[in-house]
């Protein structure tokens, strides 16, 4: 049985992109297996450092390979689907 998808969305409070995209994309669980952490770059310097002005940040990791950024600011609809049906 194959790891189930999981999704980082580095974040922040009070940001209605951030909670548009969690919104988005907690919106397509209803069609795959995944698991959604939120991450507050707030939280960390260097997440601030890393990630300021891109958040919210989108990324995604299948069966233990490296985590892949999949989009900012707003959901990508079709390039989430995608990497959802990959094997």
């Amino acid at each position: 049985m194959s790891t189930p998808t999981h999704f980082v969305v580095y974040s922040r409070s009070y940001c209605h992109l951030c909670d548009d995209m969690l919104e988005a994309l907690q919106a397509l669980s209803g069609e795959y297996p995944f698991t959604i952490e939120v991450i507050d770059v707030d939280s960390d310097e260097a997440l601030v450092a890393q990630f300021d002005e891109l958040v919210p940040v989108l990324f995604g990791q299948k069966n233990g390979a490296s985590a892949v950024q999949l989009c900012n600011y707003f959901l990508d609809e079709v390039k989430v689907r995608e990497f959802l049906e990959q094997h």
